[in-house]
């Protein structure tokens, strides 16, 4: 059976409101890190002035500023310069987000498993939280 060094790995734009993610934000990254759900390969601040110019800021540069200084990312440079320009194109001018690089750490032993067996993904899509709540309320309310 192969065994994989890194399970599947996405990227996530998390808007927030102002330059730099508040405290609730931060814990939020922090807490699924601990757990050990994700990975955190990488992260980047990225901010879109009213003018619709944008700037990017790599972890070194923001951590401090932020409270992640001590965070240790696993493999800095996956998400590839269209990468942050597609993601960053997505935000609203006035607004910021963070860019995060995570594995999925459930799912590597999933990847190892189909690969053993000549299987792979085709294709996968992901429903927004909110969304999935939404849906399934309007189903219970019926």
């Amino acid at each position: 059976m192969p065994e994989f060094r890194y399970g599947p790995v996405e990227l996530m734009l998390v808007g927030f409101e102002g330059e730099r993610p508040g405290p609730e934000v931060v814990e939020a990254f922090l807490d699924v890190v601990d757990a050990g759900t994700v990975r955190l390969l990488d992260l980047l601040f990225v901010s879109r002035s009213p003018d619709g110019s944008i700037e990017i800021l790599e972890l070194e540069d923001a951590g401090e500023a932020v409270g992640l200084g001590d965070l240790v990312l696993e493999a800095t440079g996956l998400a590839s310069a269209e990468d942050i320009e597609e993601l960053a194109s997505e935000l609203e001018p006035g607004t910021s987000a963070a860019l995060l690089v995570i594995e999925l750490t459930w799912s590597k032993k999933l990847a190892e498993k189909l690969a053993a067996g000549n299987g792979y993904v085709v294709s996968t899509d992901r429903i927004p939280a909110p969304v999935v709540n939404e849906v399934f309320a309007e189903l219970a309310a019926g």
